[in-house]
């Protein structure tokens, strides 16, 4: 059984799910520079917060779960976001159709600045592997099986 955490700093005991895997990702800034979020938390995403990496695996171990791997994701993501804001651009006119100028503007506004911060290394998203006790770990390779 699968398990996604919000980052939100809830989290339920482990013991109540024998078997369950927590995946989690957290994205975090890592420079002090004025951010975007006050364009974000308007009109991106409202009731987002962005949790660190350590605050999450901190929280997972204190409540039982194993941490097994983290990754950061930034390079990855920002080949995501390229990709999504090419996307965009291409099919452009059916965005505006589906859901209106103003949205298309700022889906479009925000992939590419958080485009831009990926690539630059000022956000980054980590993917944290956790499991309860109870769960057998055998058919996961003992280092990670690509190639950086």
């Amino acid at each position: 059984m699968a398990t996604e955490r919000s980052g939100s700093g809830r989290s339920t005991s482990p013991e109540s799910d024998e078997g369950t895997r927590a995946r989690s990702a957290g994205s975090t800034s890592v420079r002090s520079e004025p951010s975007a979020r006050g364009f974000i938390d308007r009109y991106v995403f409202p009731d987002g917060e962005l949790t660190g990496s350590g605050r999450i695996i901190t929280e997972a171990q204190d409540v039982g779960f194993e941490v097994l791997h983290e990754e950061n994701l930034r390079p990855h993501y920002a080949l995501t976001l390229r990709d999504w804001c090419a996307n965009l651009v291409e099919h452009w006119e059916d965005a505006v159709a589906e859901i209106g100028l103003p949205a298309a503007k700022v889906w479009g506004l925000y992939m590419a600045g958080s485009r831009l911060a990926f690539e630059r290394g000022g956000i980054q998203l980590h993917q944290v592997l956790a499991v309860t006790p109870a769960e057998r770990v055998d058919d996961l390779p003992l280092r990670p099986w690509w190639r950086p």
